[in-house]
């Protein structure tokens, strides 16, 4: 008896997206979504994973000059992953990871993409839950108060605890040296301090917008930077439109690396392709 073939996937739908664009978080650059990016090629999607301005250089350059990190605002970040999705011909697929996720928040409230994933999101303004793990995750950047003007780091150990705390020392430190890079303190700051000023700031977005394209949150339920109360309340923030949320018990913050991260990749994918929008166009889409 032999073992059956698996059977292929099926690649992009007639009338739907076939673009994907990864969209990766602080602490970590394009390459944290390599496994995914040739995933999706296999399966016949276009798959682009644009790096924040200055990020053109691999990993191993941004930690021996991370200048370009400490420069970065999140407005500059968003209007640049703007320019991209906007300059394809029919919305894309967006997948954002931690802060990534925040960022595809951002550009479905502005109108891009045909649908949107946000993995172990960072969330977005008016979101007030700060669990405890959380502020140990974090600690290393509000510690000290010129880290706003900085590029913050993270030790092996503080990676450990707030990324891959589900995964064995050694797989950590592996995913810590092919993955790692400083994260803009003046961007993590703002985020914090953005409750606690009067009008919209960079990370707000409309929670009751009409226009918004569908959202699908994804959680880790052992994630230590962004728990799944982070993503429930996040999810309960907004008032209209297609927002669901999903926990999956045992993985970690850094979920797209994760063992099983194939299974997940799947699913989102094909959450993905029966809630978006059609391409324009196109009539009698499924």
């Amino acid at each position: 008896m032999t073992d059956a073939v698996p059977a292929p996937r099926p690649g992009p739908r007639p009338g739907g997206p076939d673009t994907i664009v990864l969209v990766h978080g602080f602490w970590v650059t394009p390459r944290s979504w390599e496994g995914w990016k040739a995933r999706y090629e296999a399966q016949g999607y276009r798959v682009l994973t644009p790096g924040y301005p200055g990020f053109e250089v691999e990993v191993e350059a941004l930690n021996a000059d991370p200048a370009p990190i400490a420069e970065l605002t999140l407005p500059t970040i968003v209007d640049h992953l703007a320019s991209v999705v906007g300059a394809l011909e029919q919305p894309p697929i967006l997948i954002g990871h931690s802060a990534g996720g925040t960022l595809v928040q951002l550009l479905l409230d502005r109108g891009h993409g045909a649908v949107g994933v946000a993995l172990n999101s960072a969330p977005t303004e008016g979101v007030r839950v700060l669990p405890l793990s959380q502020l140990r995750s974090t600690f290393v950047a509000f510690r000290n108060p010129a880290n706003r003007h900085r590029a913050v780091g993270l030790s092996p150990e503080q990676w450990h605890y707030a990324f891959t705390n589900t995964f064995s020392e050694e797989e950590s430190l592996r995913l810590y040296r092919r993955y790692h890079v400083p994260a803009s303190g003046r961007i993590l700051w703002s985020s914090v301090l953005a409750n606690f000023m009067p009008g919209p700031q960079d990370a707000a977005v409309d929670y009751a917008n009409p226009d918004r394209p569908p959202l699908l949150f994804v959680s880790g339920g052992e994630d230590h930077i962004m728990p799944p109360s982070v993503q429930r309340s996040n999810a309960r923030h907004y008032t209209t439109g297609v927002v669901e949320i999903e926990e999956h018990p045992g993985y970690a913050h850094l979920l797209p690396a994760q063992e099983g991260w194939e299974q997940i990749a799947d699913h989102v994918l094909d959450w993905a392709v029966r809630h978006a929008r059609p391409r324009a166009g196109v009539t009698g889409a499924p």
